[in-house]
């Protein structure tokens, strides 16, 4: 048995294992079906990117960073625009399902394409958790609109709950203010509900449905969830572009002086939130097996809907911090409540409407991501069989779609997610530096009449400009830089700036590799620019990310490195 952990899967190997199983004759009545076309794949696209951010973390962003968000979103879509460029590379060449997992192991090797896999599994996991925790309060305020009362102790968690109560208690019931309003409310859960001392049913039930009704979506087939993407997506978007179109007569340029208030810094403070709005076009990449003509229409699906959801978020945060001013948008709803603020109650109750679907779709595209990223682990050994099971009768992953509408439904119910964009960004970054690195790997192809047509990154040569960029900003950061450097005794301070260290650790090395290999100059920017927004995400979210890591690594190697189909053959 062979000790190389690095193992790669060539191209051609993992194009035929997707046919494992299956018989010629028999395969394409067994395998997915293809039906999705550069229309479906654009709003699948739009249906990840706009919900939950647009919708929600775009307030907290604009409150930390004024107006000047606008630019964030710019920032963030140049980064993700590598990075799509990048994926569309691979999916050209590699058109099946698994994303990067799939990518990094024809590129790195097996142990790197665990890792990756293991990362998304949280990312898909923890973001679908918060989608469906968000959709929950969304539902029960819509419901609060129609006089329909849950008990406040069956739409959230129980440690929220009990903090609440805790809070309260130690301010000796004082409520009515604005500031105790929320707290209020989730300690009315504690007191009402059923059960005694510190045993209480406390529960998101609308979380836990939503996620079984989507994942019933996923399961019965990709036609009906094509379907339901696309409607949900056209509804949206229309209320998107109307709350633009209707924001701007109220917009009032003095609420965008200073446009940045809190200065560059202030601005990166929203990334987290900013990114997890613009994670979903990874999900696209999975359904590359369902695609009519992956090579040419995933590409294309994931740019078109890249440019159209940039171009929505940075007009909706030049509106929003134009209609009232950025100290104000510090809200769970900041788009029903800038309309609620001008005194147009109509408006803003369309716009929770759409909340309300748009959440949905987020949950449906994601829903529909993990299930195949495990269906792809499980066909190379390193998940049981059973995982890569095709339904016969709905041609979908049936069996990890179950469990995961199980692994996403259950924490919904009970768990208290507040920082969950942080890591999940920090998930989404990380598989987006090995997509980046994970081209620069690629095998060179040779161009003839049966591929000529297949998407390539242009080739922009980096031996001199990545150095030159390098060298740029080691003279104008160089303080910064040797403040990075002073620990002076003070580790609590020190250790949020040890990622910005590793950053300019890998930039040197990149520049080095650029200079010496003539590396190709998008990947390089791509891979180089998620980094740096991942050091903006804190030394606390590194460390329970790498955490998440070695549990993946202990089960790697207890279980995938001895399983592995590359192993066997070996």
């Amino acid at each position: 048995m062979s000790n190389n952990f690095f193992r790669k899967k060539s191209i051609d190997l993992i194009m035929r294992d997707r046919k494992a199983g299956f018989s010629d004759a028999e395969h394409e009545s067994a395998g997915l079906n293809r039906v999705l076309k550069v229309k479906d794949l654009t709003l699948m696209g739009i249906a990840a990117v706009i919900g939950a951010g647009i919708f929600s973390t775009i307030g907290n962003a604009s409150f930390q960073g004024g107006p000047g968000v606008s630019i964030l979103f710019v920032i963030t879509a140049v980064t993700c625009g590598f990075s799509a460029l990048c994926y569309a590379e691979f999916a050209s060449r590699i058109p099946v399902s698994g994303s990067a997992y799939t990518y990094a192991y024809a590129s790195f090797g097996e142990l790197i394409a665990w890792i990756i896999g293991w990362d998304l599994l949280m990312e898909y996991a923890i973001g679908n958790i918060a989608v469906a925790i968000s959709w929950s309060e969304y539902f029960t305020n819509l419901l609060e609109g129609f006089n329909i009362h849950i008990p406040a102790y069956l739409t959230m968690d129980y440690l929220t709950a009990l903090r609440a109560h805790e809070e309260l208690s130690a301010l000796g019931g004082a409520g009515g203010t604005a500031a105790t309003a929320k707290l209020s409310y989730a300690a009315q859960a504690w007191a009402t509900a059923p059960g005694s001392g510190n045993f209480k049913l406390i529960a998101d039930i609308p979380a836990l449905g939503i996620v079984f009704l989507i994942t019933w979506l996923v399961f019965i087939g990709i036609k009906e969830t094509k379907k339901a993407t696309n409607a949900m997506v056209i509804l949206k978007v229309a209320v998107v572009i109307g709350v633009i179109a209707i924001g701007f007569f109220y917009v009032n340029p003095a609420n965008w002086d200073p446009f940045l208030p809190n200065g560059f810094s202030g601005m990166m403070k929203g990334v987290s939130g900013v990114f997890f709005a613009y994670i979903g076009f990874d999900a696209i990449s999975t359904t590359a097996e369902e695609c009519e003509n992956p090579r040419r229409d995933l590409p294309k699906g994931m740019i078109y809907s890249l440019i159209i959801c940039t171009v929505l978020y940075i007009l909706i945060a030049l509106v929003l911090t134009g209609m009232v001013n950025y100290t104000e948008l510090q809200v769970e709803d900041p788009l029903a409540f800038v309309f609620k603020r001008i005194g147009l109650n109509g408006i803003s109750y369309v716009i929770s409407i759409s909340a309300v679907i748009a959440t949905a779709s987020v949950l449906l595209i994601f829903q529909m991501g993990q299930p195949r990223i495990w269906m792809s682990m499980s066909r190379d050994g390193l998940l049981p069989k059973r995982f890569s099971s095709i339904h016969p009768k709905y041609k979908t992953p049936g069996f990890a779609t179950i469990v995961t509408g199980f692994v996403v439904a259950i924490p919904a119910l009970f768990m208290n997610l507040t920082e969950v964009t942080d890591l999940t960004s920090i998930g989404t970054l990380f598989a987006f530096v090995l997509v980046c690195g994970g081209v620069l790997l690629l095998p060179k192809e040779n161009i003839d009449e049966s591929n000529k047509k297949r998407f390539r990154i242009p080739y922009v040569n980096s031996k001199f400009i990545i150095p030159a960029l390098f060298i740029t900003g080691l003279v104008f950061f160089w303080n910064p830089i040797l403040s990075l450097m002073d620990y002076q005794g003070d580790w609590h301070n020190y250790k949020d700036k040890l990622p910005y260290f590793l950053f300019i650790i890998a930039a040197g090395i990149m520049a080095v590799l650029s200079f010496r290999k003539n590396l190709s100059l998008i990947p390089v920017l791509g891979l180089l620019s998620c980094l740096y927004l991942m050091t903006e995400l804190g030394y606390t979210n590194w460390l329970r990310f790498l955490i998440w890591l070695a549990l993946g690594l202990i089960i790697y190697f207890s279980y995938g490195y001895h399983k592995s189909k590359l192993n066997t053959k070996e």
